[in-house]
């Protein structure tokens, strides 16, 4: 029994370090990855994402006050 018990343990902390290593090295290929994916985008696509940014900034904003005078409305009716 005592054997199976050590035995488990080895094999538990041997898998352990093979997945920190494994961890570490996805974790360094992504960033080499990351570092290489910046290529130039065209002006077109850069304007088209801030028209977008834009407006999905105003609609967020407009859904907000919705929900802040939806909030309102009941505290209003609660309270008369």
């Amino acid at each position: 029994m005592k054997q199976l018990q050590t035995q488990l343990k080895n094999a538990a902390y041997t898998y352990g370090r093979r997945a920190g290593r494994l961890a570490a090295g996805v974790s360094a290929g992504s960033l080499a990855l990351a570092a290489q994916v910046h290529a130039a985008v065209p002006a077109d696509a850069t304007g088209a994402l801030d028209t977008a940014k834009t407006d999905v900034g105003t609609i967020g904003w407009a859904v907000f006050a919705v929900i802040v005078a939806a909030v309102a409305f009941k505290y209003m009716r609660r309270a008369l």
